[in-house]
């Protein structure tokens, strides 16, 4: 009997220990498996995008083209009689005023002609007095008979000859004062001297070169040229009878990036359009009192030709050209994005105009396009973005 339960007790204790076994593995297995299970990701934020909402303006249209700066008039300083080269009576580069004397040619040949033909005239006088007296004196002789009429025909041909041999002197003694006035070479315009050519003792004449240019620079010149269409767009606007607007005024672009002070105006146009270029030469002016400008001068001629009034003008990164068509991202309500088809118009600087296809108070995007696919929701942002914020990721 006592051998019995003790068998029990030892069946029990088995029992109860195997018991603890299976639920201690049974916890391990919860508990294992509730620590391997993995949470549920959280949904990621949508994209963030700059955008741009458009708002209609009135957009000044500018052209620019390559302009060449000129004096009003360049004139080129010859000698017109041949001499030798006394002396050089202006400051290279200094003003000059109409009139100034700039060379001196050596004047003494020149005198010495106009001496002799002062003297022939002088000699040709006396013998139209002489054979004057003869006509008077042999006029009433040949009616009397007391000469033959043949020699007072003679007196009178000689006086009539006499007479011609002195407006043929007046002539000569004409020539030969221009000539000694050609000896002092003067400017024949106010303006800004250049270099000289030649130097003092050279001999100089109508064949040799340039003396030196004076050329006056107030207002100066602009040549630039235009294409036909600008040309045509010009003339619809500012010169036809429909319409009475004034040309617009003239900027000039210097070739340090400054803009010239003064503004200025249209002057002419060239008669015809190039057959090579297909350009028209445009001429404007501009004030110079300072002679800052100087011929030879390049520059970028700017004006404003037209305005388009309430136009909608986004940068060129927001457009995409797809095989002749443009595209734009927007983004509409619930920042939903979709991609709309539109009409560029004119391109100015770095924006398109749009045409159609989009209008007031939408959201261009103009940042993130890439990140911005058709029918995803986005997180807009301003463009462009503060300067104080951190670059968008």
């Amino acid at each position: 009997m006592a051998g019995n339960g003790k068998a029990t007790i030892c069946r029990i204790a088995e029992v109860t220990q195997r018991l603890v076994t299976y639920l201690t593995v049974a916890l391990a297995l919860f508990i294992f498996g509730t620590g391997c299970k993995k949470k549920k990701p959280p949904p990621p934020a949508p994209p963030e995008v700059q955008v741009l909402t458009l708002t209609a303006t009135n957009l000044p249209i500018f052209q620019e083209w390559i302009g060449t700066l000129d004096g009003f008039v360049n004139a080129q300083i010859r000698a017109q009689v041949t001499g030798y080269l006394l002396t050089q009576n202006y400051a290279e580069g200094n003003k000059v005023k109409a009139g100034q004397p700039l060379f001196q040619i050596d004047p003494r040949p020149f005198q010495a002609t106009l001496d002799q033909a002062t003297a022939r005239l002088a000699q040709d006088q006396a013998q139209v007095e002489k054979n004057r007296l003869d006509v008077e004196r042999f006029t009433p002789l040949a009616k009397d008979k007391a000469i033959s009429q043949q020699q007072l025909d003679d007196s009178v041909q000689s006086l009539n000859a006499a007479q011609a041999a002195i407006k043929a002197d007046q002539a000569t003694i004409e020539n030969a004062t221009l000539n000694l006035g050609f000896t002092k070479i003067i400017s024949p315009v106010d303006g800004l001297a250049g270099l000289a050519q030649v130097q003092i003792g050279d001999l100089v004449g109508p064949s040799s070169a340039v003396l030196t240019t004076v050329s006056a620079l107030n207002p100066m010149k602009v040549y630039f040229q235009v294409n036909e269409q600008s040309y045509l767009a010009f003339w619809r606007q500012f010169i036809s009878p429909e319409n009475s607007n004034s040309a617009p005024p003239l900027d000039l672009i210097l070739s340090d990036g400054s803009t010239y002070p003064e503004k200025g105006k249209f002057y002419f146009a060239d008669r015809q359009v190039s057959i090579d270029t297909g350009t028209l030469q445009i001429v404007g002016l501009f004030s110079n009192e300072n002679f800052m400008l100087r011929p030879g001068q390049y520059s970028r001629v700017r004006a404003q030709t037209q305005t388009i009034t309430n136009a909608l003008v986004v940068p060129q990164r927001a457009v995409a050209e797809l095989q002749g068509s443009y595209q734009v991202t927007v983004v509409g309500e619930s920042n939903k994005v979709n991609v709309v088809s539109v009409k560029v118009g004119q391109q100015v600087g770095t924006d398109w105009v749009i045409a159609d296809g989009l209008k007031p108070g939408e959201r261009v995007v103009v940042e993130g396009t890439l990140k911005a696919k058709a029918g995803t929701v986005v997180n807009p942002k301003p463009w462009p973005a503060p300067t104080n914020a951190p670059p968008a990721k």
